[in-house]
C-alpha cells in the first residue's frame, strides 16, 4: 500500500507533483487549488488567509490521516508529529532575515551589511516573509515613508545594496551534512513595485565563481541543521553574498528536476532519514520556468489546461485576477540556456495568444 502524504503551504502544486511522481498517494491543502493540482492530489482543500491554514491541515488529517506531512511556503511552523523535514523551533531562525544574517555573520560568510535607518541609498525589506515582492530600494526618507504607508509600519531590515545576478543553490540536508543539487538563476520580475520578486529560474546557472557558489552553500546547509531540501540565495557579483535560506521546498523545484532528472521529493525523505546522495548530480539539460502576470484586472474565460505540460499552476476558467497578479506558468527546455529561453519564448506566445496577450513577464 502507498504512503499518503498531505502537502501543505501556500502554493504546493511544485512539491504534490514531486511527491507522486515518487509514488506516493498525495492529498494537499493550498491556497489557489490550481487545475493541474487536481492532476497529482487525490484530493485537495483550498483556505483564504494564513490563519485558516493549520485548521484546514487538521481537517485533512482527520479525513485521511496521512503518513507523512511536508510544509511548503506559509507552513514552515506548521507543529505535527509526523512532519518531514525541518523542526518548527529551527525553521523559526530562518524565517527572520535579521536572524539569518547573524547565522551568516556567525559562519564569516559574506553578506550584505546591515545599515542604520536613515542611510541611503538602502535595500528596505521586510523582517519576516519570503518571496521578494516587498523588498525595494530606498534611496530617501520620503521613499522609506511610502514603503511604510504601503505595507504598514512592519518590522524590517536596512541592508547595502549590491549588484549581481541573483541565483539559488539547492541543498539537500540532513541536519548536519549537504550536497548541492542544483545552481538556479533567478528570475526578478524587474519592474514596478515588485520588481524584487520571484517570477521564474534557470536550472543550472553557470557562473565563473560556481565553485565557490556550490562550497558555500553546501557549508550554509549543513551549519543550518536543516533536514530535507533547503534552498540558499545568493547574489554573484565581485563578490558572492549570501542573502537568505529557505528551509522548505523551493520555487525552483520545477527547473531542478527538470534539468537532473532527480526527483527531488524522494531526495527529500531520505535525507530526513540521514541518507544524503553520493554524488552531486549533474545537469542533462538546461530547463527555465517563468511566471507570467496579468496585465490588468482579468478573468480567464477559456481552459489552459490543454497547454500542459508547456504551462503550470493552470487556473481555473472562470477564475479572475487582478493587476499583477501571478496567472500561470511557463516552461522552456534544451541543451543549452539559449535553446531552453527559445523555446520558452515559444510557449509564452502560445499562452498569450488564448489569453488575448493580456498576461506580460
Amino acid at each position: 500500500m502507498r504512503k499518503k502524504v498531505l502537502v501543505a503551504g501556500f502554493a504546493t502544486r511544485h512539491v504534490v507533483q514531486s511527491a507522486q511522481g515518487a509514488g506516493y498517494e498525495v492529498y494537499a491543502v493550498d491556497h489557489f487549488c490550481d487545475q493541474d493540482l487536481a492532476l497529482y492530489a487525490r484530493e485537495t482543500l483550498s483556505f483564504e488567509e494564513l490563519d485558516d491554514l493549520f485548521p484546514a491541515v487538521e481537517e485533512m488529517c482527520r479525513r485521511h490521516t496521512p503518513d507523512i506531512i511536508v510544509a511548503t511556503s506559509g507552513a514552515e511552523a506548521l507543529p505535527a508529529r509526523n512532519l518531514c523535514g525541518t523542526p518548527p523551533e529551527r525553521v523559526r531562525r530562518f524565517l527572520d532575515k535579521l536572524m539569518t544574517h547573524q547565522f551568516f555573520a556567525d559562519l564569516g560568510i559574506t553578506t550584505p551589511a546591515l545599515i542604520p535607518d536613515g542611510t541611503y541609498p538602502s535595500m528596505l525589506k521586510p523582517r519576516f516573509g519570503s518571496g521578494g515582492w516587498r523588498n525595494k530600494v530606498v534611496e530617501t526618507g520620503e521613499a522609506r515613508m511610502a514603503w511604510v504607508g504601503k505595507f504598514g509600519d512592519i518590522p524590517s531590515i536596512s541592508q547595502e545594496v549590491v549588484d549581481g545576478v541573483p541565483c539559488s543553490v539547492c541543498c539537500i540536508a540532513d541536519g548536519s551534512a549537504a550536497v548541492a543539487v542544483a545552481t538556479n538563476r533567478q528570475i526578478l520580475r524587474g519592474t514596478g513595485d515588485a520588481r524584487y520578486g520571484f517570477s521564474g529560474s534557470v536550472t543550472p546557472f553557470r557562473d565563473t565563481a560556481q565553485g565557490h557558489l556550490v562550497s558555500t552553500a553546501e557549508r550554509i546547509a549543513a551549519a543550518s541543521g536543516c533536514l530535507g531540501t533547503i534552498g540558499i540565495d545568493f547574489v554573484s557579483g565581485k563578490d558572492l553574498w549570501a542573502i537568505e535560506i529557505n528551509p522548505r521546498f523551493q520555487a525552483t523545484l520545477d527547473t531542478v528536476e527538470m534539468a537532473t532528472g532527480m526527483n527531488l521529493f524522494s531526495a527529500h525523505i531520505r535525507a530526513c532519514g540521514g541518507i544524503l546522495p553520493e554524488t552531486r548530480p549533474s545537469c542533462r539539460q538546461v530547463a527555465c520556468r517563468k511566471i507570467l502576470f496579468a496585465d490588468h484586472d482579468l478573468m480567464v474565460n477559456t481552459s489552459l489546461l490543454r497547454l500542459f505540460p508547456t504551462v503550470a499552476d493552470i487556473p481555473w476558467p472562470g477564475t479572475s485576477f487582478e493587476e499583477d497578479q501571478a496567472v500561470i506558468s511557463v516552461y522552456g527546455w534544451g541543451a543549452s540556456e539559449e535553446a531552453a529561453e527559445t523555446l520558452l519564448d515559444k510557449h509564452i506566445r502560445t499562452v498569450r495568444q488564448y489569453m488575448g496577450g493580456r498576461l506580460y513577464g
